[in-house]
């Protein structure tokens, strides 16, 4: 039986994985869960599920908390689930920077983590990975895009791998003109055409960060030049990724897209486990199966995502701290759709890069950077007229 500490468990991640475990009760246990604020749901998952300790990070809604059980707080209380003795497995669905912390506290405490926290690898990758290096605890990502990626490699030798090849839905807006860009709002993008995800990464998709950050990630988790990472849309969400290698050979990996599939398979990491919940792919339901480039001149994040991470050092810990920012306002509808790469940008440019940082500057970095572009937003300076 695997123990099993999720963070972020009222998420949407932190969801589908206890549908996994609700299916598998003698195979996983829940020992610790988390949240950002929604109390409410998170009692119902105590009620439950029964783990051992939780953690609020909003601390004001920790204290309205009533349990049978400890109730940690903050970043401290985060730390405390990542670490709990009795887990030996970290599904870390934590959304933006506050994950960082937590995975690399999992790690040195020898905890096996399934990754679903982009920002983890985005902003401190070469950290993490160094750690990972040093270390006999394994990190298994959850995207289904670095899931794929994952299986397309096994028993393969990276070393023969050409090129891979991430595959994105476009978003919402893959389809609306560069004009109609600037018209859009927060309701519209959060309409996304085959998955269901939070607010905060259906927004990343629309604008292709998303697709950027696992750009980085891919770099990070395999090892590989950007030159041989490359993105295209495939608006059907069947083929998750793809591998070529040097013999010229394609292998690729499909399949319903439904996250609790990834997420199964990064729990039972290597194992496979039957699941007859799981929608099965049907290839002659299927009409049609579609490929294109991305245009980085409507959607520009993406090309800035490769730059920033050829780049390195603090430059992705910027770009996503903006980022977080930006499409928090944009979900506000404060902003239009347009600024939001526009204040990335401007951020990254105001930058002085540290070329090999601490993750002690990294998070300070992160701090700095989403305090001053929110000011700059209330000032109004980077809004579109």
């Amino acid at each position: 039986m695997k123990t099993l500490s999720i963070l972020g468990s009222t998420g949407s991640i932190g969801t589908q994985t206890l549908d996994i475990v609700r299916i598998f009760p003698n195979k996983f246990k829940v020992v610790a869960l988390t949240c950002n604020s929604n109390i409410e749901l998170l009692k119902q998952q105590i009620d439950e599920f029964k783990p051992e300790i939780v953690a609020v990070y909003d601390e004001e809604k920790a204290d309205e908390l009533k349990a049978d059980i400890p109730v940690y707080k903050g970043m401290d209380g985060l730390i405390r689930a990542a670490t709990i003795g009795k887990a030996n497995t970290i599904v870390n669905s934590l959304v933006g920077s506050i994950g960082v912390i937590p995975t690399i506290k999992a790690i040195d405490n020898l905890k096996n983590v399934a990754l679903a926290n982009k920002e983890t690898l985005v902003t401190a990758g070469a950290i993490v990975m160094k750690k990972l290096s040093s270390s006999k605890t394994s990190l298994i990502p959850i995207d289904s895009e670095h899931s794929a990626i994952l299986q397309c490699l096994n028993g393969e030798n990276v070393n023969d791998v050409s090129k891979i090849t991430l595959t994105c839905s476009g978003g919402a807006f893959k389809n609306r003109s560069k004009g109609e860009l600037g018209h859009v709002k927060a309701e519209d993008a959060l309409k996304h055409p085959t998955w269901n995800m939070g607010a905060k990464i259906t927004i990343d998709s629309a604008t292709f960060m998303n697709k950027g950050f696992e750009v980085i990630e891919a770099h990070w988790l395999y090892n590989l030049p950007y030159s041989k990472i490359d993105v295209v849309i495939h608006p059907q969400s069947i083929v998750h990724s793809l591998v070529e290698f040097k013999d010229k050979s394609v292998i690729a990996q499909l399949g319903m897209p439904d996250m609790r599939i990834p997420i199964q398979y990064a729990l039972n990491y290597p194992q496979r486990i039957k699941n007859e919940s799981l929608p099965q792919l049907n290839l002659t339901e299927i009409k049609e199966l579609t490929f294109k480039e991305p245009d980085l001149e409507r959607f520009p994040c993406l090309k800035m995502a490769y730059d920033v991470g050829i780049k390195s050092g603090t430059l992705p810990a910027v770009m996503n701290a903006a980022n977080e920012i930006a499409v928090k306002y944009f979900l506000q509808d404060k902003i239009r759709f347009n600024d939001i790469h526009r204040i990335i940008q401007e951020s990254i440019g105001q930058h002085t890069v540290i070329t090999n940082p601490t993750i002690d500057e990294i998070m300070e970095i992160d701090k700095k950077t989403k305090e001053e572009t929110e000011k700059e937003i209330e000032k109004g300076m980077c809004i579109a007229s």
